[in-house]
């Protein structure tokens, strides 16, 4: 669930988005403060050059803004700026995020004109209630119009959801996950609702009209939401917003922030394992569970959580954890 690596994002917080979703506010989540521009595509792909490893070709991200609601000459601009260093070898492609009422065939005809590999999406919710709530200012229908509009173009689809958003319910990100996996994206990025600074549902928070998605709840939920995305062959490269100095120094007042959520959300699903194969063991047991070598941390959990939880669960007098390299990642065994 880690990003893709060598992503080089420059931040258009806000810019072309009409309608002010409750939860955003790009400039604390992103620490960015001003729209892109050509010179700061530049100046981005010098500092990655300086940095980077020799021969290192970073795909260039627009994030933080619906890239195609922004002024044509604006996007242009930014593409074209972005294009040059694609063709001079410096940069390997270019992606960028949109909502899903801003698509259409000119949009995407201009996108593949300069050069755009990676669409990425920002469906949030497949309920409408949950939509309209949030004041996206689009349907699930669009999202489906819009989806289905980016494969047949030949565009790289990534579609990103959101849980706990005001109206939400597990069951309903649930259903939402399975429309997602029915239109097919090459990927999911998955953000469980932070409650930010300076924005409508922090003030529904502090009214009491909205109860925070917390870090358990989506921790619990997303070990549920990885494994259909896996079943599905669908890669989940992102869970949890990216952790910056302004999110962590209080710009994030509750909800599901962590800077390890993803890390939390994997040790959830292997403990979810060990517990359906644990079932039926005699009180008092001693029990050792084996998983790949990579994974020793995540079934161990943080300070042990997983390993005291079991134990409690079923009354065992002991649980040991092990590595076994002939096991696949995501597979354990048990010995009781």
């Amino acid at each position: 669930m880690s990003a893709r690596p060598s992503i080089l994002p420059v931040f258009v917080p806000h810019w072309g988005c009409p309608h002010a979703c409750v939860f955003c506010n790009q400039r604390r989540i992103s620490g960015v403060k001003s729209h892109a521009t050509p010179e700061t595509v530049r100046a981005e792909v010098a500092k990655a050059a300086a940095l980077l490893p020799p021969g290192t070709k970073p795909e260039l991200a627009f994030y933080g803004g619906s890239f195609t609601a922004i002024p044509e000459e604006q996007q242009i601009a930014l593409l074209s700026t972005a294009k040059q260093f694609v063709d001079e070898g410096k940069l390997s492609s270019i992606r960028l995020s949109t909502r899903p009422d801003a698509i259409d065939p000119s949009v995407l005809e201009r996108l593949h004109a300069y050069g755009v590999e990676t669409v990425e999406l920002g469906a949030q919710s497949m309920c409408e209630e949950v939509l309209c709530r949030s004041n996206r200012g689009h349907t699930a229908e669009d999202v489906i119009k819009a989806s289905r509009l980016i494969k047949e173009a030949g565009f790289i689809l990534v579609l990103q959801m959101m849980t706990g958003l005001p109206g939400d319910s597990f069951e309903r990100s649930i259903e939402t996950a399975d429309k997602l996996i029915s239109m097919q994206p090459d990927g999911v990025r998955i953000y469980p609702t932070v409650i930010v600074r300076d924005t409508k549902l922090y003030d529904l928070w502090q009214a009491g009209e909205y109860r925070e998605h917390t870090v358990e709840d989506a921790v619990a939920l997303g070990a549920v939401l990885l494994p259909m995305f896996e079943r599905a062959q669908i890669p989940v490269i992102r869970f949890g917003l990216n952790p910056t100095e302004e999110l962590t120094s209080g710009d994030a007042v509750g909800g599901a922030y962590h800077p390890a959520l993803g890390e939390l959300v994997r040790s959830r699903v292997l403990r979810n394992r060990a517990e359906e194969m644990l079932q039926g063991v005699a009180a008092g047991s001693r029990v050792t569970i084996f998983v790949h070598p990579k994974q020793l941390s995540q079934m161990t959990g943080q300070n042990r959580c997983n390993v005291k939880a079991l134990e409690r669960m079923f009354s065992l007098t002991a649980l040991h954890v092990k590595t076994d390299a002939s096991l696949m990642a995501g597979t354990v065994r048990v010995e009781k």
